[in-house]
C-alpha cells in the first residue's frame, strides 16, 4: 500500500512540473507575442505616417491663391462639458432624448444623454434666453474655460490663411472679434457692437456622465444667436467679391437657421439672396458648401434648392452624409448615425449622393457636383468627376488625413505616441456582393485611389489623436485642408 501512494504521488509531482513548466512556456510566449505585435503596430503606424507626409508634400499649393469664405462669425467658449452641465445644475436624465431646439434644463439633460452616450457630435439652438446666459456665466466661471475665433467660416478662413493663401472673409465682427483675427485676413460684412457666443462642451474618450460612458471623443455645439441667422455679412460680402476675383468661394455657417424664430417667408428671403450671389459667380470661381448639424426638414429641402444647384464642392462628415441622402431621397431628416461607419457604407452613400446630384434640374447658372468630402474619425474619402477643376486628389485625401490629429491634438507635429489608427487593415469598395473588392491598408502608401464611372475615389486612414485637447472645428479645418491641393 505504501508503494503504491509513493508511486502516485511521484506521479501527481512530475504533473505538477509539467503544468508549470508549461504555464512558464505560454506566459513567455505570450510576452513575446505582446512584445512583437506592439512592435509591429509601431512600425506600422510609423510607415502608414511617413506615407501619408510623402504624399501631402508631393504637392505644392500656389501661395497666391485667392479664397472667400462665409458666413458669420462668434466666440467660441470651449469648455468640458461634464464640468459645465455640473455648474448649472444640469443632472444626467435616464431618458435620452433628441430636440431640435433646446428650451429648459430638462431637455437640456435628456439631449447631452442622447448624444454624449453614442460619442457623436451635434449643434442646437438654445431658445430660454435665461437658460443661456446661465450658461455663459457658468461657463465663464470655469477654470479651464477657453476662449477663441469662431464660426464655421472664421475657422476655415484661419487655416487657410495659415497655408498661405490670400483670404477674404464674410462676417460682422465687432472691434474686439477683428483684433483677434490675422491682420492679413481681409473683412467684409460691417461692423457689429456685439458677437455672438457659441458654446463647445467637449468629451473625451471613456468620460463618464452618471450612467452614461463616452466611446469616442466629441463636442456639442450650443448658440443663441441673434446675428448670424440673418446672413447679415451677404450684400457687403457680393460686392467685395466682384473685386476680390477668388479661385475659391466657400459658404458654410448656415446652420445657424435651423430652427431659428424668423418672421414668415424671412428665413427664404435670405436664401435666395445667397442663392442669386451664386448664380451670378463666374463659373472660374469654385463653390465649395461645408454642410453642418442640420435637424430642420425644412431648411434641408430649402438647401437643396437654393444651394446645392450652384455648388461644385460639398464636405461633410459621417452623420451629415447619410442625413443628406434621407432629405433628397425620403424627404426626412437622419437624426442620429453610425459614429463609426465602415468604408463600405460611405462609399455607397457617398456614389447615391453623387447619383441623386447628377439627376438634378437644369437651371439657370446650375453647377454640377464634382467633388464630395467625407470625414469621418476612421478615414478619409474623397470623390472627384474626372477632368473636373479639381486636382490633386490623392495627396488632398492624405493631408486632410494628417489635419484631422494636427488638429485635435492642438500640434503641428506628429506624436506617435499620441496617435493610434482605428481603421482596418483592408475594407470593401462596396456592400455590394457582386461588385464588392477587398483593398489591404498598404502602409508604404496608405492612401488608396481608384476610378469608376466619370470619378475618381481615394481613401486614407486618420492617425487618431490619443491624447484630445479639442475637437470643435475639427472638420472644418480637415476639410479646408482638403480644399488647399485641389484648387
Amino acid at each position: 500500500m505504501f508503494t503504491y501512494c509513493w508511486k502516485r504521488y511521484e506521479m501527481a509531482l512530475t504533473s505538477l512540473k509539467t503544468g508549470g513548466l508549461l504555464s512558464v512556456i505560454i506566459l513567455i510566449l505570450a510576452v513575446y507575442y505582446k512584445r512583437s505585435n506592439d512592435e509591429y503596430l509601431e512600425t506600422h503606424i510609423h510607415e502608414v505616417l511617413d506615407g501619408l507626409l510623402r504624399a501631402e508634400r508631393k504637392v505644392q499649393q500656389d501661395q497666391k491663391t485667392k479664397v472667400a469664405v462665409g458666413f458669420g462669425a462668434c466666440f467660441d467658449y470651449y469648455t468640458n462639458a461634464t464640468q459645465l452641465l455640473d455648474s448649472i445644475s444640469v443632472e444626467p436624465s435616464s431618458s435620452p432624448e433628441h430636440y431640435t431646439s433646446i428650451n429648459s434644463k430638462g431637455e437640456l439633460a435628456q439631449l447631452v444623454a442622447y448624444f454624449f452616450g453614442v460619442g457623436a457630435a451635434a449643434e442646437r439652438y438654445i431658445k430660454n434666453k435665461v437658460l443661456w446666459q446661465e450658461m455663459l456665466q457658468g461657463a465663464q466661471g470655469l477654470p479651464y474655460m477657453r476662449t477663441t475665433v469662431g464660426g464655421n467660416a472664421p475657422v476655415m478662413a484661419k487655416r487657410f490663411i495659415t497655408e498661405g493663401f490670400d483670404v477674404l472673409l464674410g462676417a460682422r465682427i465687432s472691434k474686439k472679434l477683428a483684433n483677434m483675427i490675422s491682420p492679413d485676413m481681409k473683412v467684409a460684412g460691417g461692423d457689429l457692437m456685439e458677437d455672438d457666443v457659441h458654446i463647445s462642451l467637449e468629451y473625451k474618450t471613456g468620460e463618464k456622465w452618471g450612467p452614461y460612458t463616452s466611446p469616442r471623443a466629441n463636442r456639442i455645439f450650443l448658440h443663441s444667436d441673434q446675428t448670424n441667422p440673418y446672413i447679415n455679412a451677404l450684400e457687403e460680402f457680393q460686392i467685395a467679391l466682384r473685386e476680390f476675383n477668388p479661385k475659391l468661394l466657400v459658404i458654410g455657417g448656415l446652420q445657424m437657421l435651423d430652427h431659428f424664430p424668423f418672421e414668415l417667408g424671412e428665413r427664404e428671403s435670405r436664401l435666395q439672396k445667397l442663392s442669386d450671389m451664386l448664380r451670378t459667380t463666374q463659373k472660374e470661381t469654385l463653390v465649395h458648401f461645408e454642410m453642418a448639424s442640420f435637424t430642420e426638414e425644412t431648411l434641408m429641402l430649402d438647401l437643396a434648392d437654393y444651394l446645392i444647384p450652384y455648388s461644385d464642392s460639398l464636405g461633410m462628415n459621417e452623420q451629415e452624409l447619410p442625413n443628406i441622402v434621407s432629405i433628397l431621397t425620403y424627404r426626412n431628416i437622419t437624426v442620429l448615425s453610425d459614429p463609426y461607419p465602415r468604408v463600405a457604407t460611405v462609399l455607397d452613400q457617398m456614389r447615391e449622393l453623387y447619383s441623386l446630384l447628377e439627376k438634378f434640374p437644369e437651371t439657370k447658372g446650375r453647377r454640377k457636383v464634382s467633388r464630395l468630402h467625407i470625414h469621418t474619425l476612421p478615414f478619409q474619402a474623397i470623390l472627384t468627376r474626372r477632368n473636373s477643376a479639381w486636382k490633386n486628389t490623392m495627396s488632398a485625401t492624405a493631408k486632410a488625413a494628417l489635419m484631422g490629429i494636427r488638429h485635435v491634438c492642438n500640434s503641428s507635429h506628429i506624436d506617435l505616441h499620441k496617435s493610434k489608427l482605428i481603421m482596418d487593415e483592408s475594407f470593401s469598395t462596396t456592400t455590394d456582393d457582386k461588385f464588392r473588392e477587398r483593398i489591404p491598408l498598404n502602409s508604404n502608401r496608405p492612401v488608396s485611389c481608384w476610378e469608376e464611372g466619370d470619378y475618381q475615389i481615394c481613401v486614407a486612414p486618420n492617425l487618431v489623436c490619443t491624447d484630445v485637447v479639442q475637437t470643435g472645428g475639427g472638420g472644418d479645418n480637415i476639410s479646408s485642408a482638403g480644399l488647399v491641393l485641389q484648387i
